[in-house]
This record gives C-alpha cells, sequence and structure tokens, in this order.
C-alpha cells in the first residue's frame, strides 16, 4: 500500500510505545489530570492499549517523542509535517507539537500508513492518517 492510498481509519489503530517513553508520558498525563481531565484520560486510555517496547525493538516507522511526522486529516485533506515533543520544547511556529495537545495524543504511537478517529481541540472527530515517520535523532 503507498503512503497516499485511502484508508478507512479504525478507532484504535495498534499502537507500540518505548518503555521510558511510556513512563514519561504517563507522567505528564498524572500531571494535568485536574487541569486538562479529558485529555489526560484520552493519553492514558491508548497508553494502556499499547505494546511496550525496548528503544531498539520498537518497530520500524512508528511515532514517537522527538520524531519526525507528517500526516493528513482525511476531512480536509490537510497535509501536515510537525515534530511530536513534551511540552517544555513545543513550538508551534517551529512545527513542534506537544504531546500534551490532542494532535499529540493522538498520533503517539501510530505507525506509517495507519488512521485513527481522534477528536480536535473543539471536540469534532477528524481522521489523521500517518504518512511518514522520521525517527528521532539518536
Amino acid at each position: 500500500m503507498s503512503p497516499d492510498s485511502p484508508l478507512v481509519a479504525t478507532a484504535q489503530p495498534p499502537l507500540h510505545v518505548i518503555d521510558t517513553e511510556y513512563d514519561r508520558i504517563a507522567d505528564l498525563a498524572m500531571r494535568v489530570s485536574a487541569s486538562e481531565p479529558v485529555l489526560a484520560q484520552r493519553l492514558m486510555e491508548e497508553l494502556d492499549r499499547a505494546d511496550v517496547h525496548a528503544a531498539g525493538d520498537l518497530p520500524p516507522g512508528v511515532v514517537t517523542l522527538n520524531a519526525q511526522v507528517d500526516f493528513v486529516d482525511e476531512g480536509s485533506g490537510s497535509r501536515r509535517s510537525v515534530r511530536l515533543v513534551l511540552p517544555a520544547e513545543a513550538d508551534v511556529v517551529a512545527g513542534k507539537v506537544s504531546i500534551l495537545t490532542p494532535v499529540g495524543a493522538g498520533l503517539i504511537g501510530m505507525s506509517e500508513g495507519a488512521a485513527i478517529l481522534w477528536p480536535d481541540r473543539e471536540g469534532q472527530p477528524r481522521t489523521l492518517r500517518i504518512v511518514r515517520v522520521v525517527p528521532a535523532e539518536t
């Protein structure tokens, strides 16, 4: 399947997360649970269903922290390229999106070619399809 072929989004595609990132993201979600309860809950639900791997065992093409992600909003057709980062490193102008945003929480652990139905900031469902993942520099 080519990266540009249409996909039908599933509500819960398979997710893969690095063990150390799992701990960092879960800690962040717990810290914002009082101020952002819906986002924190969604992020924890995603982490809970993810397959957790050591960094060296992560399948290729998976969205991790600091990875560059190209994705398409299937509804609007808009294509974005972002780097998924921790909140302190977020900079929308530079294309750095925090894991503690709706789109960041929806992208983590996804694989190239996968799609997910995920709410945007206004709570409207959007189908996000991962086109390409460039791994974080080590």
